[in-house]
């Protein structure tokens, strides 16, 4: 099974970027399905955006002008550059797999505040 750690966080001002990382251990982090969900202060866990082993991507409509996921399997690590932040992007934000278990948010977070 994979482990997720994501790091990266931290406060962002609107117009800026920010770039996230998921770090991820096991022999079969290269061919599994991840993603990135977030979770606001108050509110329910949302689905950001997933990439599937191969690359393909798909993401929240309200956030792919703005957000991009990637991966390099040779570091084991998943990315979400996140551009022009809003206000309403700040959030938790967690790696996800079939492991956590899509849009549940669970393990450790990396919190990022956007400020206009």
């Amino acid at each position: 099974a994979v482990q997720l750690a994501a790091s990266g966080g931290g406060s962002v001002q609107a117009g800026g970027s920010l770039r996230l990382t998921c770090t991820g251990s096991g022999s079969t982090f290269g061919d599994s399905d991840m993603g990135w969900d977030r979770r606001a202060t108050g509110d329910e866990c949302a689905f950001v955006a997933k990439i599937s082993s191969t690359g393909d991507t798909h993401y929240a409509e309200y956030l792919k002008a703005r957000f991009t996921i990637y991966r390099d399997n040779a570091k084991r690590t998943m990315y979400l550059q996140m551009n022009n932040p809003k206000t309403e992007d700040t959030a938790v934000y967690y790696c996800s797999d079939e492991t956590t278990g899509w849009t549940m948010c669970r393990g450790e977070g990396t919190k990022v505040t956007a400020s206009s």
